[in-house]
């Protein structure tokens, strides 16, 4: 008898062929057989009509805090994701010096987002060198399972302290001794390296993050150290300045390593690469030999904004500055006062002296590019849907609109700004690359930008809006999982999942696909100290199973916790006999 059998599902099995129908058995957390009229196991799922696919690996995400103290891991796990790789674009916790812990909690709220009160909360700091950080992850079991990179911000900050901090230049022994730091980080079980240069990334007092800077030297003398261990990946966010020649010391290293090397490639205002010579420059060293790896997302990367987030159109004005410290409540009640109101539509914004003023002005009124968001919003919006559209059809000023959205529901109404990947006012540009082996579906930044996006639903987004539902150019189900699985598992070397075939991690998703669906995003305040996060959950999943148990029933969390840390690449499974 086996221990779980899956009864005639529609798998699609992350290989990319052609879906088929068969029982998938389980037996001491892997996958142990697949095919028609299995024996009976002593739990048992009918999916019938429903789709059983891998568990999704999500490549990109910023749970480094709270995978210490978290078992659930939401919302990721709600959405089907069974396998987490975090610590990208520069910043966690380790290595951390005793006296760096409040600067480390500064560069991850100001980078991603994530309250700095929830931080200094949860946090144990039971750790210093990144090899006890791993030590620490590795305590407590949890819905997914997790690995990680070691942030360059934390190494050049251990190693050099406030000159790393500031990023002034390193010597050849402080790089030597980052890139010790490294190589030991990869041999205790680190799955890659990452850093950040870009300047839409800043501590929460407005600082860049260590290694925005880097030489050439600092980047390649690291990217050695893990050529030295022979495995992980260098992931990277990049402005991609012209006269860094990026792609060209990327091209160098991987070619010299042999190791894989990734990177964001998105449309973003920070960026002066357009996105077609991002993926032409990708290519071109790839022609030679190298490995770099672009990672797209499947939507707009945008800002969720309301009265209670981070951010909002109304956030620089002199009225909203009265309020914006006081408990929820007050502000409701002024926001409700009509004269209050009257103020805040007429007065002008007052911005402080930035760099990214233009960001600023662009989120107080752009209107032909923000959007109505309600219950059940096409994430692919036209023009037609912009605030500057709906405000001429209701024959009121967009201003006046907008504060009227963030209004409803009793002051929780949202306004969708996507300020990076849709300068098209459309996802066409995606289409091919969603086709590509030298991309992968990415960037979801799950557990971060707690108060702006909530982009960890991007799995369920990918199979309701790409695979079921987009007017234009779909991409067929079997691709859309292949992508989300096999092909997110194999860039960090994760040889042991993303498929569905016997000996592999029984990682498994059964979806009732006609009936996937985003819900309705909404502000929650669950995280250590009151902290807020937005989140979003789904319709559809049946079941997710981890490692051959089952931690989600109908979208409810069943309160086990099979997930444990990766430690470095996993190898394939030998081809079990099927019973």
């Amino acid at each position: 008898m086996h221990d779980l059998v899956i009864r005639n599902g529609t798998v699609v099995d992350g290989t990319g062929a052609p879906r088929f129908v068969a029982d998938v058995a389980i037996d001491g957390g892997l996958i142990s057989a697949i095919g028609p009229n299995l024996p009976r196991g002593r739990q048992e799922i009918d999916a019938t009509g429903k789709i059983v696919a891998p568990g999704w690996v999500d490549v990109h995400t910023h749970y480094d805090g709270q995978a210490t103290w978290d078992q659930e891991m939401a919302p990721s796990s709600w959405h089907g994701v069974t396998t987490v790789v975090m610590g990208n674009c520069g910043v966690g916790f380790a290595p951390a010096k005793p006296d760096k812990h409040d600067w480390l909690i500064g560069l991850m709220e100001g980078v991603e987002d994530i309250p700095g009160t929830a931080l200094a909360e949860g946090l144990t700091w039971n750790w210093e060198s990144f090899p006890e950080y791993l030590d620490e992850l590795e305590r407590l079991p949890r819905t997914i399972d997790v690995g990680t990179h070691v942030p360059h911000g934390a190494v050049r900050a251990y190693v050099m302290d406030e000159r790393g901090a500031r990023n002034l230049e390193p010597t050849e022994h402080e790089i030597a001794r980052m890139s010790q730091i490294v190589e030991e980080g990869l041999r205790a079980g680190a799955l890659g390296f990452s850093t950040s240069r870009t300047i839409l990334h800043r501590s929460i007092d407005g600082e860049l993050v260590p290694g925005t800077t880097a030489t050439k030297e600092e980047l390649i003398g690291i990217g050695r150290a893990m050529g030295r261990v022979g495995y992980g990946v260098f992931e990277m966010a990049s402005d991609l300045k012209r006269e860094w020649n990026e792609f060209e010391w990327m091209g160098d290293l991987s070619r010299e390593t042999g190791l894989p090397v990734t990177f964001a490639a998105l449309q973003s205002i920070a960026k002066e690469l357009p996105l077609d010579e991002q993926i032409s420059e990708m290519r071109a060293q790839n022609a030679r030999g190298a490995n770099i790896v672009a990672q797209i997302a499947l939507r707009g990367n945008g800002i969720i904004m309301a009265w209670q987030g981070t951010v909002h159109p109304f956030r620089f004005r002199p009225a909203w500055t009265e309020i914006m410290d006081k408990p929820w409540a007050e502000q409701l009640a002024h926001l409700k006062d009509p004269a209050f109101k009257q103020r805040m539509i007429t007065e002008e914004n007052v911005f402080p002296e930035s760099d990214l003023v233009g960001l600023m002005m662009v989120i107080s009124g752009g209107w032909s590019l923000q959007y109505e968001m309600g219950p059940d919003f096409n994430y692919e919006p036209t023009q037609a849907d912009t605030i500057a559209a709906r405000a001429e059809a209701a024959g009121v000023s967009p201003v006046e609109y907008a504060y009227d959205l963030l209004m409803q529901d009793e002051g929780r109404g949202f306004i969708y700004f996507p300020i990076l990947n849709y300068a098209d006012g459309n996802l066409n540009f995606l289409e091919a690359l969603q086709t590509s082996d030298d991309t992968v579906n990415s960037l979801s930044d799950g557990g971060a930008h707690c108060g702006t996006i909530c982009d960890a639903a991007s799995p369920t987004f990918m199979l309701q809006h790409w695979v079921r539902d987009r007017a234009g150019q779909r991409i067929t189900l079997e691709n859309a999982v292949k992508r989300q699985c096999r092909d997110t598992a194999l860039l960090y070397g994760l040889s042991d999942r993303g498929l569905i075939k016997p000996g592999y991690l029984a990682d498994i998703n059964v979806i009732d696909f006609e009936n996937i669906k985003l819900g309705k995003p909404w502000l929650a305040f669950d995280l250590p100290a009151g902290g807020k996060r937005l989140l979003q959950k789904a319709e559809g999943y049946v079941a997710t199973i981890k490692s051959g148990e089952i931690t989600f029933r109908d979208g409810q969390y069943l309160g086990v916790h099979p997930g444990k840390l990766i430690r470095g690449p996993q190898t394939a499974p030998m081809t079990m006999a099927a019973e």
